[in-house]
């Protein structure tokens, strides 16, 4: 590292995966596989099968330990690197320097700062979840509060106020307007979920940590704060059965309850069981999205046209090559039949909350899938994005290769440094070809 430095991608690519580990609920399993071969790990333990088996849950966590630790020791090591050392210089003053500033700057400010330095690295939607988030910070500190006199005591009363915040704060209006720590008094409102305090929490530490980085604060916050998930609920989506998704896929195609009236809505509800994406990336598609690169159809979903357009992350930007049934169902003549327009979908109208997607969904969840009777709790358009990831995972298709297809960021520096460019289509096309009805 003395000699050639240590490349930059690796090193916030290192930082990040260290970040993911810290911050981990204690005993929770994040799948230390993505950042490690799992069988190199297997064979050095001098485990057999059965053994490593019995004792997965145990090995994995002082695997991930094991990696943690060797992060922050090469991390440790690559920074003392950009120092100089004059531990052995004499001292010639014999005055006693002043004691040294703290770093600080007001909390408003800092947040200012940041929000404008990473928005441009995420969606006009998660950049304002973000801003979302960060406000309750100023809404409980003030803006002009110095980040240096911010302690760990107040960080933890904070993770109490979110745990008393009602889940519909942002919804109603009479709430919305209600001061942070009044809002947070009043009964009979159901609180928002473990999954959203983490994302707060997880949004509050990547701010301080940017802001002891640059200078904005002496020390980070929130390390370790996050709270255990809750329980599985009966409404939690879930992916289809295979015995749904036939009663499903034959009445797209054949229609014999009469239910599928529309052509949008049908090639719509095809188009998320064989590709696993969004409803609004579905549904905001145009004609020009839909491409061929040698012998392969895909989807090219992006945010490029008109303002209207939008994906969730960066990693939401991808194309997905059409599954072979749907060529085969005459996929592309209905493409065909709609080359007078310029979107695919023309009528699904625009909407400032849902984007293009609310028609198709209303109808698939509050009508399409009651009267085929498969309705259940947790069962709704979404579940045909579970159902594909679930699939593909059972047909052995890699992780990494299943989150090129459904725009999950792929993790990991092996991923994010050495596979930037991701995988062919033809890879993602002969994956996405493994999924069957």
């Amino acid at each position: 590292m003395n000699d050639v430095g240590f490349p930059g991608t690796s090193f916030d690519a290192m930082r990040q995966e260290l970040s993911v580990h810290e911050n981990a609920v204690e005993g929770e399993d994040l799948l230390a596989d993505v950042y490690m071969e799992r069988d190199a790990f297997s064979e050095a333990s001098g485990l057999d099968r059965v053994q490593w088996t019995e004792n997965l849950p145990s090995l994995r966590r002082e695997w991930r330990k094991g990696r943690r630790d060797m992060l922050r020791r090469v991390l440790e090591v690559a920074e003392g690197l950009e120092h100089y050392a004059y531990d052995e210089a004499p001292v010639f003053s014999p005055v006693a320097p002043a004691a040294a500033l703290s770093a600080s700057s007001p909390l408003g400010a800092a947040v200012d700062d940041f929000i404008a330095e990473h928005s441009r690295q995420w969606a006009g939607k998660t950049a304002g979840q973000n801003r979302a988030y960060l406000t309750i910070l100023v809404d409980y500190f003030g803006s002009d509060r110095q980040l240096a006199t911010i302690t760990k005591q107040e960080a933890s009363e904070v993770k109490k106020v979110l745990q008393a915040l009602p889940a519909s704060r942002n919804t109603k209006p009479k709430l919305k307007a209600m001061p942070l720590m009044e809002v947070i008094k009043i009964p009979g409102h159901k609180k928002i979920s473990a999954k959203t305090i983490n994302s707060h929490i997880q949004m509050f530490k990547m701010f301080f940590d940017w802001a002891e980085r640059h200078g904005h604060s002496p020390h980070t916050l929130f390390e370790g704060m996050k709270v255990k998930k809750d329980k599985a609920s009966e409404s939690e989506r879930k992916p289809f059965t295979p015995d749904q998704m036939r009663l499903i896929y034959n009445e797209l195609t054949e229609n014999p309850s009469g239910l599928v009236r529309k052509d949008s809505h049908k090639w719509g509800m095809l188009l998320g069981m064989f590709t696993g994406a969004r409803l609004n990336e579905i549904c905001q598609l145009d004609i020009a999205d839909v491409q061929q690169d040698g012998d392969i159809w895909f989807l090219n979903i992006t945010d490029e046209g008109d303002d209207t357009k939008s994906v969730k992350s960066k990693a939401g930007r991808r194309k997905v090559p059409l599954h072979p049934e749907l060529v085969r169902l005459g996929f592309l003549d209905f493409v065909e039949s709609r080359r007078n327009g310029s979107r695919l979908f023309s009528d699904y109208s625009y909407s400032a909350n849902g984007g293009y997607g609310r028609n198709l969904g209303r109808w698939c969840n509050e009508s399409f899938l009651p009267k085929l009777g498969v309705k259940q709790p947790g069962l709704v358009f979404h579940s045909l994005r579970h159902t594909v990831v679930t699939r593909l995972g059972q047909a052995s298709v890699p992780e990494p290769i299943i989150q090129c297809i459904v725009g999950h960021a792929r993790s990991g520096v092996t991923q994010e440094v050495y596979l930037r460019e991701g995988y062919t289509l033809e890879q993602l096309s002969d994956a996405i070809g493994r999924f069957k009805i």
